[in-house]
Parts: C-alpha cells; structure tokens; sequence
C-alpha cells in the first residue's frame, strides 16, 4: 500500500496538471495550482502560529473553497482536520473540540456568535480563522480574517511527511455524544483509492509518480472523474469522495447553497458533465427526482447523460427512486453501500443500465464481509439464519481517539484478522444477501423481542403516501418499550390502521408500529441520516 501524507500526493498532481480544476463550487472554479498555492499560504499561517504535528485543526464551515483549502492545508503542516457539524449549539462544539484537543479553528463569519460562547470552554485553542460570509458578524477578538491572513502569508515550502499522519472523523451522534475516528492517511487511501482505481480497470499505484501519471493520463485521454456530493462536507461520505476524487486528479462538485436545493444539483450535473453523484438515500433522492419531473413537465428537462454513476451510503435508496433515476440517467450504475465511519462497505447493491431496480435491490456482502455472534463472537456462517453484527476486514480506521476500549469493542481480531464491528445487525442468506436490520445501539426491547428500527422503516415507506419514516422505543409499562414510527406523508390521506395494517402484510406484526406520529418534515442531519434522538423525543411528546 502507498505509504503517503494526502498533502503529498496533491502536491505531486497540482504540478502535473496545474491548470486542470480540482474543485467547482457553485460558479467558482478553482484549478490544481490555485488550490495548492492558497493552501500553502493557509498552512504557514498555522505554522507561524505553532501549529503542526498531530495537532487538530476543526472547521464548523459550509460548504466553501476555504473547506477543502484548509484541510489540503492542515495536512501541508502534519496537522489533522476535526469536522463539527454546523447545526451544532455551543456545548455540541466544546465537546468536539475539547474531546480532539483542537488547537485551531476555521469558520464562517455566521457561526460568530456560537464560537464566541464556545471558545470560553476552549482555552486550549490558539488560532482562529474568521471565514468573511454575508452573515454581517464582526471579527471575532483575537481572531483573524482567513482570507487577509492567507494574501498576507508566503507559501510554505513543502516538508517531509508520513503516510501515518491522520486525521478525525467525528461521527454523527444520534444516539449519543460524537466520537472521533481516527483514520490515517496510508488507511483512508486503501479504503478510498482501491475502489477509484479499480472502478476504472486501473492497478494501485505504487509511488507518488504514479499517482501523477495517472491523473495525466486520464485527463489526456478524458476519462477523469468529475464527482459531485450532495451531503456537506463537514459529513464524512462528502469529503471522503473529494479525497478519492483527488487522488485521480479528478475534479470535486460542490453545491454552494447552503440548504440542499435539487436544483441546483441537476444544473451543476448539466453544466459541468458531472460523472458521479453521491447522495444519502431517498432523502436526498426524492427532491432531486421531483425537480427532474418538474422540469419535464415545463419542457424543459436536465441533460443527466454524464452521469456513470450514482452512489447512496448512509440510508436505503428505494427501488422506486432508483427507477425514477435510471429511467433519466439511462447510462448510470446505481451503487447502493452499507458502510460507516468506521469502515466498510459491508454490503452493496448495484443495479446495471437496463436492469430492474426491484429485481436488484438485494444486498450482497462483499468479500471482506463476515457476521459474528456478538456473544461469542463465534463466525455464523452465511445461511444460517442467524442474526448476528456485521464485520468487515480490510482498510480501516486506527480507532477511536481517546477511547481505548471503545476501540476494543469496535475493532476486533478474530483469529488473526482484525474487523470492523460498528453494531450492525443482519442476517446473510446463502447466497451473500444481505437482510440489514439496523444498528444495536437503537435495538428496540418490545415484549422481550428484539426490533431492529431499519427493517421497520424500510417496511413503512413502502406505503404510497409515506415519505420517510424513523422507528424509534419509547417505555411502555407491560412491554419494556412500545415500536413507534414517526411519519411524513406526501399530503394524500393517511390513517394510523392503515398504515400498520400495511406493515403487518409485510415483516411479523410483533415488529409493527403500535402508534405512528405524523409530521410535516421527518428531521434528518444534513448528510441525510435519521436522528433517533429527535424522533424519539417526538414519539414521546
């Protein structure tokens, strides 16, 4: 494997291919030498400021060129980056921050206010850098404005650098505090590389030339990726495509509105040949396919012909909505991934030009993929009927920061192989399909039956009229915990017997819903994933 730092190797590709653009966001273009120019100016500001090896750089940012700018920076000086989500109120980002040990900050001008309320619970932060935005905040004492900082600063020469370089991932945290993922950057590459390359019939490189020559080569004979993400990139399926994107000296897509419009992801897909786009179910499916059929209806339908592919993690993507998609991205793969921070894929779904989205929505576990009893931890072999946690083997994280038996629990070696264990639960036929029935740590205790919330949701948004669903426990004095969906319709008439009766016709009636709570807008994180959190607290109000 590529022992390298990331900052290397995209130094390496902005002098083979300077002009070429790395990243479009909105009408912004930004070619390889603008990118590693400003991101040399940003890291000897973090340099004459001290900061440098292992330490920790957060960035609470929108979408925005300053993102992946001062993370390609961070990296420059040796330094991880911290993503905190930007929805986050004060004490959210001290426990972020303070947990990592950030020693820098970046962020936008909007967040002002909140940072100001943090940092007095942050004394260990000794750079700030102010993002200018249209939001009027002033700066920030003892702050400093990103961009006069950057025009003011000399490029720093590059240093050498260890593929053992990290940086942390921070999860989401909808069922409790964010933890800190540590991937280094010789980890992340084996996870992200192998599937570009191979994807395009290539072998792993072997040296930082390689990696050059490549991305020319590809460019030459135009077949360079031009990937979009829907999800932010303060969500880890977002910046892990930007990162895979730039090792193939490809270009990254970005929206830069600031709430997820469908519009103008369809006419970033038209207007820059977009190749790849990665969304997070049918939460981020949905919107788009209804402003595809808006423009239709106006006779004024978006080109999708670019696209190769479209790739959804994090959530399920209906067959439905993959009909609605290929059926206007007729060249397209349809890959849908089970995967976590913590590595993976554990399962894939891929549907070919042509192919029937019902006959294909199965999960098939990949190679590296086994299932434990998480008792035990004896291997269940596959056509068992058993259920047990998913594992995978392979690229992956270092661990948890800080958290030495949460790594221990996570990340296993089981007669001499180490696996990913994030808590998982399934059951693998015979022939590798995959029947996902959600994450223990959400695992509803109903009567003494165990409830897996992702079976139950997948079972209620089959209905015509559900939009999307959580499944959430709440206490119920004779069963321990009651199931109860928390529901948005599509405006159409939709009764609670109804719609259990539905779900009874499909998954055993113990699994059931015995309440729905309807509302207008199921509440999901910006990156497209349930937060059991608020629907629990909805449930039970």
């Amino acid at each position: 494997m590529l022992n390298e730092s990331w900052a290397t190797l995209w130094e390496a590709l902005a002098a083979a291919q300077p002009d070429h653009v790395a990243v479009v966001i909105g009408d912004t273009h930004i070619t390889w030498s603008q990118l590693d120019g400003g991101a040399a100016r940003v890291a000897a500001v973090m340099n004459d400021a001290g900061i440098g090896h292992d330490h920790k750089v957060g960035q609470l940012l929108y979408n925005c060129p300053e993102y992946l700018e001062s993370a390609y920076a961070s990296f420059k000086v040796r330094a991880s980056t911290v993503n905190v989500n930007y929805r986050y109120k004060a004490p959210e980002i001290v426990h972020v921050l303070s947990d990592s040990g950030a020693t820098a900050l970046v962020y936008h001008s909007a967040f002002a206010p909140v940072v100001d309320e943090a940092r007095r619970s942050l004394p260990g932060l000794r750079l700030l850098l102010q993002v200018d935005d249209d939001s009027g905040h002033a700066l920030l004492s003892g702050a400093s404005w990103y961009g006069e900082a950057k025009s003011s600063a000399s490029p720093m020469a590059p240093i050498a650098r260890a593929g053992s370089d990290s940086l942390l991932l921070y999860t989401g945290g909808t069922t409790g505090l964010p933890k800190g993922v540590v991937w280094s950057h010789t980890g992340l590459f084996g996870a992200l590389a192998f599937t570009g390359y191979a994807s395009l019939g290539l072998p792993l490189p072997e040296n930082v030339d390689d990696v050059a020559r490549v991305a020319v080569e590809l460019q030459s004979a135009g077949r360079g990726p031009v990937n979009m993400t829907a999800p932010p990139l303060m969500h880890g399926t977002a910046m892990f495509l930007a990162f895979s994107t730039f090792v193939l000296g490809g270009t990254v897509v970005l929206l830069a509105g600031r709430r997820f419009d469908p519009a103008e992801l369809l006419r970033l897909v038209q207007r820059e040949r977009v190749t790849q786009v990665s969304i997070v179910g049918d939460a981020f499916a949905r919107p788009i396919v209804a402003e595809i059929e808006r423009a239709e209806s106006a006779g004024q339908p978006y080109d999708l012909s670019s696209l190769a592919r479209i790739v959804s993690t994090g959530a399920t993507l209906s067959s439905e909505m993959k009909s609605a998609l290929m059926q206007r991205a007729t060249g397209a793969v349809v890959l849908d991934m089970i995967g976590a921070s913590e590595g993976g894929p554990f399962a894939v779904a891929m549907t070919m030009p042509g192919q029937d989205p019902l006959a294909t929505a199965k999960f098939m576990a990949t190679p590296a993929t086994a299932l434990f009893d998480d008792q035990t931890w004896e291997k269940i072999p596959f056509g068992s009927d058993r259920a047990g946690v998913l594992a995978a083997a392979g690229p992956m994280p270092d661990g948890y920061y800080g958290d030495a038996e949460r790594t221990a629990r996570t990340f296993r070696t089981i007669d001499g192989v180490r696996y990913t264990v994030p808590g998982d639960y399934a059951r693998i036929d015979a022939d590798g399909t995959v029947h996902l029935l959600g994450r223990g740590s959400v695992c509803i205790n109903t009567g003494g039956e165990k409830v897996y919330p992702e079976e139950v949701e997948v079972a209620v948004r089959s209905h015509p009229n559900v939009v999307d669903c959580v499944v959430v426990g709440v206490p119920d004095q004779r069963y321990g915990e009651t199931v109860v969906a928390v529901v948005s319709s599509d405006g159409n008439a939709l009764s609670e017997s109804d719609l259990i009766a539905h779900v009874k016709t499909r998954i055993a009636d113990y699994k059931a819903p015995r309440r729905v709570v309807l509302v207008d807008q199921v509440y999901r994180s910006p990156s497209g994933k349930a937060d059991y959190r608020w629907a629990r607290e909805r449930a039970q109000s």
